[in-house]
């Protein structure tokens, strides 16, 4: 067998999103670099299930985000990266 294309890898556990770093694609109000500053924790419920704090590295602001929304490649990059876009 070959190995799994993306889709079908396993998903990140929540210590491995932990302090993750992601560019938003479609960056809003000078916010593309964000941060998981708090995951879903049973002893506090505080972040809900399957779901994210970010926080926005240039303003601080934090939101809870669903995991699976988070790992849409098409509207969030793994890491910080250059949101430049080629022009056609």
């Amino acid at each position: 067998m070959g190995s799994p294309d993306k889709a079908q890898k396993r998903p990140l556990s929540n210590k491995k999103l932990l302090l993750s770093k992601w560019t938003a694609i479609a960056p809003q109000n000078r916010e593309k670099h964000f941060l998981v500053s708090r995951i879903h924790d049973p002893r506090d419920h505080a972040i809900p299930p399957g779901f994210v704090e970010l926080e926005a590295v240039f303003t601080q602001r934090r939101f809870n985000i669903a995991i699976d929304d988070l790992l849409n490649s098409a509207d969030w990059h793994i890491g910080w990266q250059s949101t430049i876009k080629e022009q056609a």
